[in-house]
């Protein structure tokens, strides 16, 4: 009996140590990253608050009349409404009570120019179903839907971010794939109800050895095993539909891509990467937008800002502050505002109900970057 106790614990000991050792060459490493963000244009004073919630923010978009739409972020659990408008400054869930049972872990949103609001469900990692919902702003009904197949949504996929062109026929999806580690794009084409994947795991989408540094806390996990080192996270169009634009979180180079290369599928794997463009270096984003001079507004997770890329890659950081935890996403709205979604993600990602209620309120806020852009997206 003590022999067989002894080789049970020694076959436990080196399993252990050979599930450590696969978990830290899969998801641990990372070096520090560079500050590439500068003296803000704008002072701190410039940054309003828009929304105050309980729970973390995930993504929002903002109609052209104002109406302020967002998610609360999935990896919060969130155990009310997933989908919410801020309503003369409270939450109201959207488009109804009722019609949250709808949704599995809804993140990214984008508001097209008929107007409809886009949202993009990952379906819990690819375990359930990722799915698509358009919801017509002035009704609240829904208006198109899909379920994507597994061989578009992967088990231990992340459809997260989405843009969608402004004919309002063409979306494109951003797969971070953190646990699968096999990010892409999606194209989705709306009036033939067809999704494909393209660009996985090409070198532009994935991730780079880099360590996330944010002020509340490194991004890792269990005792270091685990680094979160996220593929491709922001995308954005430019305003006459002719580019995407993305960036992997961990990574050192912003791209683009034409939208007709994106859209011809007879390109091979091979062609359509050779046509992906670099544009420069950027900070660890998170996400992006377009303005109507062809800039990119770009977030930088590490340090509290949103910074300017013009089409030569030149960076001017617009805004940085202390109070943002984590930029996340953006949106226009009317009047030259941006709005910026602070998801605090060090404060919820892997934490207990406990401490997230703990550090509440979680905020969304705004600014004026002086040049305007497309409402909703």
């Amino acid at each position: 009996m003590k022999l067989f106790l002894l080789r049970l614990l020694l076959g436990l000991a080196v399993l252990m140590a050979t599930l450590t050792i696969v978990l830290h060459l899969r998801y641990g490493g990372g070096e520090p990253y560079p500050d590439l963000s500068g003296t803000p244009l704008f002072d701190e004073g410039t940054i309003e608050v828009v929304v105050t919630s309980d729970e973390p923010i995930g993504n929002l978009a903002v109609s052209e009349d104002g109406r302020v739409f967002y998610t609360i972020h999935p990896e919060s659990r969130p155990s009310g409404a997933k989908l919410l408008e801020c309503v003369d400054g409270a939450p109201k869930p959207f488009p109804s009570e009722e019609a949250q049972a709808q949704f599995e872990t809804p993140l990214g949103v984008a508001i097209d120019r008929q107007n409809r609001l886009w949202t993009i469900d990952h379906g819990n990692h690819g375990t359930g179903h990722a799915q698509l919902l358009a919801f017509d702003l002035g009704t609240g009904g829904i208006v198109h839907e899909h379920v994507f197949d597994s061989s578009v949504a992967q088990l231990g996929s992340f459809l997260q971010d989405l843009q969608v062109d402004s004919a309002g026929k063409q979306l494109f999806i951003a797969d971070v794939s953190f646990w699968r580690k096999n990010p892409g794009l999606i194209v989705y084409d709306v009036e033939r109800d067809r999704a494909r994947r393209v660009l996985d795991s090409d070198a532009s989408v994935s991730a780079q050895d880099w360590l996330i540094r944010n002020p509340t806390k490194d991004m890792t996990f269990f005792g270091g095993l685990v680094v979160l080192k996220p593929g491709v996270d922001g995308i954005a169009i430019s305003r006459d539909d002719a580019w995407i634009y993305y960036g992997a979180m961990a990574h050192d180079t912003m791209y683009r891509i034409k939208v007709a290369d994106l859209l011809d599928d007879s390109l091979s794997d091979g062609a359509l990467a050779a046509r992906v463009q670099a544009l420069g270096p950027k900070p660890l984003n998170d996400g992006l937008s377009t303005d109507l001079d062809g800039n990119l507004l770009i977030t930088d997770v590490e340090h509290g800002a949103v910074i300017r890329m013009t089409p030569k890659g030149e960076l001017t950081t617009l805004v940085r502050s202390d109070k943002i935890r984590w930029a996340d996403a953006l949106s226009y709205g009317p009047d030259g505002w941006l709005y910026v979604a602070d998801s605090a993600i060090p404060e919820q990602m892997l934490k207990s109900k406990t401490h997230i209620r703990a550090k509440a309120p979680y905020y969304i806020f705004r600014f004026k970057p002086g040049i305007a852009g497309v409402p909703g997206q």
